[in-house]
């Protein structure tokens, strides 16, 4: 049995029959509970950590996900390199459903959720310019288009707090501002990656324009599932073949994200 990884996944419950030679391990952390158990197995060559980032049950809507439990537990695994795949809103009329999109920028509108693991005994500022790690964009992009996805590379992904849906004048105004998808889970996750050091790369799968950008009654949360689920074994795969094509040593910038800073306390 696999019980350290090199990569993270945290994704939909659809995800857990990604692994081989399987085992679900149950975590404390300083933060609780991760969302669920972790299962640590293999694809391929490479060791893997999944966490269904809602819990299996679905349990925590995204203003409620223990995110800072998740990343904690999944670095004490050994994990460096996280994969988070999601269903996303498209902001542009030419992104439909179905297109997969591997941003480069995040915009933060989410409210009260703690987005760091430095909030005691002193500040630690981490650069978080460019969110997402290089090295996994690139490799996501390029496993995307080889597995036949209509592909974007680059775009913003802006992140509302949830759980109800944009209203049209607030998806019209981030269509104006150029951002390219809209999501719910996104942050805080690529931060806390970011402070513990981890690459974090977002795999975003289009499901529906968003409000303001066709007519209509707006998005629901049943077609919003209905969409990812009839797509979950596509994804599956995209996330497999890009876990076996990601680089087994780092030379991007994630890893030296805390070179030079004062941390509090130990990483796992």
């Amino acid at each position: 049995m696999v019980t350290r990884a090199d990569i993270g996944v945290i994704g939909g419950s659809g995800f857990y029959s990604l692994l081989d030679d399987a085992e679900e391990i149950e975590l404390a952390t300083p933060y609780g509970p991760p969302s669920d158990v972790v299962t640590v197995g293999r694809i391929g060559s490479r060791s893997v950590a999944f966490i269904p980032r809602h819990g299996r049950d679905h349990r925590f809507p995204p203003h409620r996900i223990p995110y800072r439990a998740n990343l904690w537990a999944l670095r004490s695994l050994g994990v460096r390199q996280v994969l988070a795949p999601s269903a996303v809103g498209s902001l542009k009329a030419e992104y439909g459903p179905g297109t997969m999109v591997i941003p480069d920028q995040l915009v933060d509108r989410t409210s009260g959720r703690v987005q760091t693991y430095y909030d005691v005994n002193g500040a630690v500022h981490v650069s978080f310019a460019d969110p997402y790690c290089p090295s996994g964009r690139a490799t996501a992009v390029k496993s995307a288009r080889a597995a036949g996805w209509e592909t974007v590379d680059g775009g913003t992904l802006v992140v509302i707090e949830g759980p109800r849906f944009s209203t049209r004048a607030e998806s019209q105004w981030f269509a104006g501002n150029g951002w390219s998808i809209v999501g719910m889970t996104g942050f805080p996750e690529a931060v806390l990656a970011r402070e513990l050091a981890l690459c974090y790369t977002s795999l975003s799968l289009v499901t529906d324009h968003d409000a303001g950008v066709e007519a209509g009654q707006g998005v629901t949360h049943d077609e919003v599932l209905e969409f990812f689920a009839q797509n979950v074994t596509r994804m599956r795969t995209l996330v497999a073949q890009t876990v076996q094509a990601l680089p087994e040593d780092r030379t991007c910038p994630c890893g030296a994200a805390l070179d030079g800073l004062k941390l509090p306390f130990e990483l796992p």
